[in-house]
C-alpha cells in the first residue's frame, strides 16, 4: 500500500506543476492545436491551446513508479515494466503524430499507415514478452487465454494472443483518442477505470494463489501488486493533468495522452486477466467509438447520418448542449459504467445462499 500512495502522490505532484511549466515551453515554441475544419464552430476558438500534454503525465507516472520502489526497496516486476513499455512506447507513437500537426500547422499529422506501424511493432513486443517470463512458480505476466474476471476457455496459443492483444490495443488507444474531443473527457474516465485498477490489483494481491493461502477463488497473477503501483502512478499523474485540462482546458493531452492512456488500460486488463472486463469498465469509451462506427456504416449503407455529428459528444454539441454539460454528464455515465465493472468483478466472491 505504502509503495500505491508514493507513486500517485509523486505523480501527482509532477502533473499539477510540471503541467504549467509545460505549456509555457509548448507556447514558447508555437506548439499549438490545430483544429478540423468541418468540426463544432466553437471549437475554432480553441485554435493554438497547447498540446502534447500527455507527456507530462507520461513522465509523472515513470517517475512516480520509480520513486515509489527506491522508497520502499523494491525490484520492478516485469509486469509493471510491460504495461510502463506499452504506455510509454505508443505515447512516443502519439507525440511524434502531434509533433507533425504543430510543425507542419495541419490537423492531421502522421499517416495512418505509418501510425498504425508503430502502433503494431510497440503491441507485438509487448504482447510476445507478456508470454514470456516466468516467475518461481511458472506464472508469466500473460496466458495465451481469454479472460473476462480471470482466464476462461482454452489456450488460443502465442500467436492468436498476439493479433489478439493488438486488436485491444489498435481499438482502446484510438476509442480514447476519440473520446479526446472535449476539453476533460478523456482524463476524467480514464483516471476512474485506473482507480479501478488499482482496487483490482490490490484484491488480487489479497486473493492470490502463489502468496497466499489457496483459495476457491484466488488468482493467478504474476504481479497484481505492481499493477496496482502502476495504474496508481499513471492516475496520479493523470488527475494532476487534468486540473489543467478541465473545461476550459489550458492544455489538451494530444495523440501523446490518448495512445498512452489506451496503451496503459489495455496492458492492465491483459496482464489482470480481465479482457473483456475492461469494455464494461471503459463503458463510455466504447459508446462513444461505437458511434463513429455506426455513423460511418449507417452512411454508407442508407446515405444518412444517424447522428449530426459523430463521435457522440458532437451531436450533442450540436443539439445545443454546452460542453461543460456533456462533459459532467459523460463523467457520471463512466462513472455508473465503472461502478458496474467493479461490482461485476466482486460478484463472484459475493455469499452464495
Amino acid at each position: 500500500m505504502t509503495s500505491i500512495i508514493i507513486a500517485a502522490g509523486v505523480a501527482l505532484l509532477i502533473g499539477m506543476l510540471g503541467t504549467p511549466v509545460w505549456i509555457k515551453i509548448v507556447t514558447r515554441l508555437g506548439y499549438g492545436q490545430m483544429i478540423r475544419q468541418d468540426g463544432p464552430e466553437a471549437h475554432l476558438q480553441k485554435r493554438g491551446t497547447p498540446t502534447m500534454g500527455g507527456a507530462v503525465f507520461i513522465v509523472g507516472s515513470l517517475l512516480g513508479y520509480a520513486v515509489a520502489h527506491l522508497v520502499t526497496g523494491t525490484a520492478p516486476t516485469v509486469s509493471g515494466l510491460l504495461v510502463l513499455f506499452l504506455m510509454t512506447g505508443l505515447g512516443l507513437v502519439g507525440f511524434v503524430d502531434d509533433y507533425i500537426k504543430v510543425f507542419k500547422q495541419r490537423s492531421l499529422g502522421l499517416r495512418s499507415g505509418a501510425k498504425m506501424i508503430g502502433i503494431v511493432l510497440v503491441g507485438v513486443i509487448f504482447a510476445v514478452a507478456a508470454l514470456n517470463f516466468p516467475n518461481g512458480y511458472d506464472v508469466t505476466p500473460a496466458s495465451p487465454r481469454l479472460s473476462f474476471l480471470r482466464d476462461f476457455g482454452p489456450s488460443i496459443g502465442p500467436v492468436l494472443f498476439v493479433i489478439w492483444a493488438l486488436l485491444l490495443i489498435a481499438a482502446m488507444s484510438n476509442g480514447v483518442n476519440l473520446t479526446d474531443g472535449l476539453d476533460g473527457l478523456a482524463a476524467g474516465p480514464a483516471g476512474m477505470v485506473l482507480a479501478a485498477y488499482v482496487i483490482i490489483g490490490n484484491w488480487q494481491l489479497r486473493n492470490s494463489c502463489t502468496d497466499f493461502a489457496l483459495a476457491p477463488n484466488c488468482y493467478t497473477i504474476r504481479d497484481p501488486l505492481d499493477l496496482a503501483v502502476v495504474a496508481a502512478a499513471v492516475l496520479g499523474g493523470v488527475f494532476g493533468f487534468l486540473w489543467w485540462n478541465a473545461p476550459p482546458a489550458k492544455i489538451f493531452m494530444g495523440d501523446t495522452g490518448s495512445l498512452a492512456l489506451g496503451g496503459v488500460l489495455v496492458g492492465l486488463a491483459i496482464l489482470t486477466r480481465t479482457q473483456f472486463l475492461l469494455a464494461i469498465l471503459c463503458g463510455l469509451i466504447v459508446m462513444i467509438t461505437l458511434s463513429v462506427i455506426i455513423q460511418v456504416g449507417g452512411f454508407k449503407a442508407t446515405g444518412k447520418r444517424v447522428f449530426k455529428m459523430a463521435p457522440l459528444q458532437h451531436h450533442f454539441e450540436l443539439s445545443g448542449w454546452a460542453e461543460t454539460t456533456i462533459v459532467v454528464r459523460f463523467w457520471l455515465m463512466s462513472a455508473l459504467f465503472t461502478a458496474i465493472g467493479l461490482g461485476l468483478f466482486y460478484l463472484e466472491w459475493m455469499p452464495k445462499s
